[in-house]
């Protein structure tokens, strides 16, 4: 069994990051939807890079310096995965009038004046909400920063648990578009939790829930025009929550 789990972190590893990994041998393409239980484990191993950057750096250069490093070193180990969904679900949503041409467009890899500008809007939030941060506390900052990459892959794995999928199956990114199991989504929210406990109890809280309603306008509006989630969706879902959560929590530390 843990040669099972194990076996399945390093494909979450492998679909979700460009971190170097163990091959895997004998891969069968259902390991990725089965592996969704460890999404907020490896959103925690890239939000403690990410963090310990945000750190650091903080000792030598400003916040916003430091912000705009942790930012970029988390884009840079997932190769952009999350932000790519995130905008081409903007440019999907945004700019069709059709479920088909909907999907058309999220699948075309060019990137439309909507995803540029909610790609770029959100990435300045992420690091506004950081740089916050940084000025009232480098240790809140980077135990926020590994708790919001954790809890953002939670947050897309509760997606793919409750929503239909609402694209063609046979492009889906994470492997065959089942729903993920109640039970794969409990382990990823327990996994997803602990580093709720190095922040204050109210910041959590609020920040939890933020990230929740804000991650929940991507759901809603593809569940709305095309009829449930897709990858892109997942990403969407996933970044939004990130900066709901930070924006929360940044605005409480700093009152």
């Amino acid at each position: 069994m843990i040669g099972r789990e194990a076996r399945l972190f390093v494909c979450a590893l492998q679909f979700l990051t460009r971190l170097p990994t163990p091959p895997l041998r004998d891969f069968q393409p259902e390991w990725i939807q089965q592996s969704a239980r460890w999404f907020p484990l490896v959103g925690q191993v890239v939000g403690l890079i990410a963090a310990a950057i945000l750190y650091g750096a903080a000792q030598v250069w400003s916040p916003w310096i430091a912000a705009l490093l942790a930012v970029a070193a988390g884009v840079a180990m997932t190769g952009g995965f999350h932000e790519d969904g995130l905008a081409d679900t903007a440019d999907g949503l945004g700019g069709g009038q059709t479920r088909a041409r909907r999907l058309e467009i999220m699948k075309d890899s060019r990137l439309g004046s909507y995803g540029a500008l909610t790609l770029g809007l959100t990435l300045a939030l992420r690091v506004a909400a950081l740089a916050m941060l940084v000025a009232v506390s480098p240790w809140m900052a980077a135990a926020a920063l590994v708790a919001s990459h954790g809890l953002g892959r939670a947050a897309a794995v509760a997606a793919m648990a409750l929503m239909p999928y609402g694209g063609d199956p046979g492009m889906a990114k994470e492997g065959r578009p089942d729903r993920a199991s109640i039970a794969g989504l409990a382990v990823a929210v327990l996994v997803a939790l602990w580093p709720l406990a190095l922040l204050p109890v109210a910041a959590g809280v609020v920040g939890v829930a933020a990230g929740l309603v804000v991650g929940a306008v991507p759901a809603w509006q593809a569940q709305r025009l095309i009829g449930g989630r897709t990858g892109d969706v997942l990403g969407a879902v996933e970044q939004m929550f990130e900066v709901g959560f930070l924006l929360a929590v940044a605005g409480l530390l700093a009152a």
